[in-house]
């Protein structure tokens, strides 16, 4: 949600700004502005739309000179999509410009209150009451101003911001809200995420909560809250520059898919050691994983998918007890926690805002805390007492691929080095889930090279208006990232549902034609599954089966099918899940949607 960079150093602002925002595109927005000194007044130019749109307006920022300036990509909580409520935001003199991420949850009250203080508001915004507090406070000295406005806001904000009175530097701040700055050779750098920043620099610092950065041409400088300097360490960026580029592919999500068996081999081969799973990173000792008593997995969207597969795998390797909750519920259902229990939070970014508020609840209660996520130095690698990270690399499109195959290989890897340290497994066990493990990477590859035949059954659904998928047991967690899948790039209804459901209620909604996706990958499930196919066809339904290679069997009930090669039932997901990723993609390609980018959707949820 909401993408900012900043800028100061030798060069213009406008077009590094530009290309900054470009690569924050997959986070989601309705407009786009930016703001840069011109050398006599801060000059600030808005667009709703697309990025392209601004970049036009601005002739690619040659319109716009200065070097110094901020920019930003809005996805609208606060007034509708519009050049006046689109971001960056003026004080009353246009002294002072502002960009945000997040929610100002007292502007109202800060609004009522600097309106009688004689300001005049232009937008609906809760993010120009920022910028109208900053001058409320500003008396010649802007850390000043920005300690003394973060001391009166409540919610949660990234902020960039430049004083026209103290055009050599640019200010970030933030709270609950991510925020990176970047050193460069020929300037500094302010962004959301580290893709604005990677054709600069790899020099990156994470600026923690409550933090302020001071950006010169020169230098960076970190403060805390209360204005004191504080010294903070940077961090190499070793992602590759072209990861975060389309490199010929049509779209980002065609290219995150198709970069799956890399991502499972970056996650997987150095974590295996001598027939044990080593996660040096993790720091558990043997002693510690056996006192675990229960799991709570909890995350969101594609990420509490993969943790509803987790389960399977933690308690039928490790016999540990395991809950998976959506972190948007975890907190407000006041969860019954033990001291021996372990709460895990999944999260791509590192940053979701529902992932993180679970995260300080179970610490608030004194619970083990343990992090799977993407984004080293993110918010939840930092505060989780544990971590562990997915090695995925930049995902750029909305819809994730390679991020969601990266926490499965996790997730299975934490499963057997649980299950080692409870004596759970015998040896040889291991040494066969580590072989099927090993051979993901080069079945990944097999399956994608399938793609022309995932395409021509996609075509003939472009027109669908609902389409169901049904799985029982881990099938069922692939039928809800599958739905998931389609729903979010194609924007036709779809649903998942647990096979043995469907005479609750669901088979109501089966009419002549209606496409079902049935997951049956688990063997001792085969035919209860097969039975429920039957009784889909015989309402009307179309069946699409994803099985194993061998299960001949289904060929005789459902109406295609598409076979994935044989591992380890635990590890299904990480085959099944690729057909129907190639699906969603396929028929969100001929429906001419936007799929890098679906309307209404943010990569990184960073507000509740």
């Amino acid at each position: 949600m909401c993408g900012i960079v900043g800028y100061i150093g030798e060069a213009q602002a406008a077009p590094i700004l530009l290309d900054g925002l470009s690569k924050l595109e997959y986070r989601g927005y309705d407009s786009a502005g930016i703001a840069v000194y011109d050398g006599e007044e801060i000059r600030v130019q808005k667009a709703t739309g697309r990025l392209k749109a601004l970049s036009e307006l601005t002739h690619d920022g040659a319109t716009m000179p200065g070097v110094s300036g901020i920019g930003h990509t809005r996805w609208a909580t606060h007034g509708a999509p519009s050049n006046v409520n689109a971001h960056p935001h003026y004080n009353q003199d246009k002294t002072i410009a502002v960009v945000h991420n997040g929610i100002i949850e007292n502007y109202m009250k800060l609004r009522k209150y600097l309106e009688g203080k004689g300001c005049q508001f232009v937008s609906e915004t809760d993010t120009e009451v920022v910028a109208h507090l900053l001058a409320r406070y500003y008396k010649g000295d802007p850390l000043e101003a920005v300690t003394k406005a973060m001391h009166r806001m409540e919610g949660s904000y990234a902020l960039g911001i430049i004083f026209k009175d103290h055009a050599d530097k640019v200010y970030a701040v933030r709270k609950d809200s991510p925020m990176i700055v970047g050193h460069g050779k020929d300037g500094n750098l302010i962004a959301s995420d580290v893709p604005a920043v990677l054709k600069y620099t790899r020099k990156v610092y994470f600026i923690q909560n409550e933090e302020i950065a001071a950006l010169t041409k020169e230098g960076i400088t970190f403060f805390n809250v209360d204005g004191d300097e504080i010294a903070k360490e940077p961090t190499t960026i070793d992602w590759d520059v072209n990861a975060a580029e389309k490199g010929g592919y049509e779209h980002f999500m065609l290219k995150e898919m198709y970069e799956q068996p890399q991502t499972v081999k970056d996650t997987l081969n150095p974590r295996i050691r001598d027939g044990e799973v080593v996660i040096e990173e993790l720091g558990m000792e043997d002693g510690e994983i056996c006192a675990v008593n229960r799991i709570h997995i909890v995350a969101c969207g594609s990420a509490y998918h993969a943790g509803v597969t987790a389960k399977y795998v933690f308690e039928g390797l490790a016999r540990v007890p395991v809950e998976v909750d959506l972190a948007s519920e975890f907190r407000y259902r006041n969860p019954i926690l033990q001291q021996d229990d372990l709460v895990i939070i999944i999260s791509q970014s590192g940053e979701t805002a529902d992932s993180l508020a679970a995260l300080r609840e179970a610490k608030a209660r004194g619970i083990k805390t343990l992090g799977i996520v993407n984004v080293v130095g993110s918010s939840i690698a930092r505060e989780a007492d544990r971590v562990m990270y997915t090695w995925a690399g930049p995902e750029i499109a909305v819809a994730t691929t390679k991020a969601y195959s990266a926490q499965l290989i996790a997730e299975y890897l934490l499963a057997i080095k649980f299950a080692q340290a409870r004596n759970t497994v015998s040896a040889q066990e291991v040494e066969g889930l580590l072989r099927d493990l090993q051979k993901l990477p080069e079945q990944i590859e097999m399956l994608l090279g399938n793609k022309g035949r995932i395409q021509h059954f996609a075509n003939r659904y472009i027109a669908a208006k609902d389409v169901f998928f049904v799985g029982r047991g881990i099938d069922y967690a692939i039928s809800m990232e599958g739905s998931l899948k389609l729903k979010e790039i194609s924007y036709i209804h779809s649903e998942a549902y647990a096979a043995g459901e469907l005479k609750h209620g669901t088979i109501s909604l089966i009419e002549e034609g209606t496409l079902v996706a049935a997951v049956v990958t688990q063997e001792e499930l085969y035919k209860k599954t097969i039975s429920n196919i039957v009784e889909l066809r015989s309402r009307g339904a179309f069946v699409l089966a994803v099985t194993n290679t061998g299960n001949r069997e289904i060929e005789k009930a459902a109406d295609y099918v598409i076979y994935i090669p044989q591992t380890n039932w635990y590890f299904t997901n990480s085959l099944a899940i690729i057909p129907l990723q190639l699906f969603s993609y396929y028929v969100s390609v001929g429906k001419g949607c936007d799929v890098d980018k679906p309307r209404n959707l943010a990569k990184s949820v960073t507000v509740e």
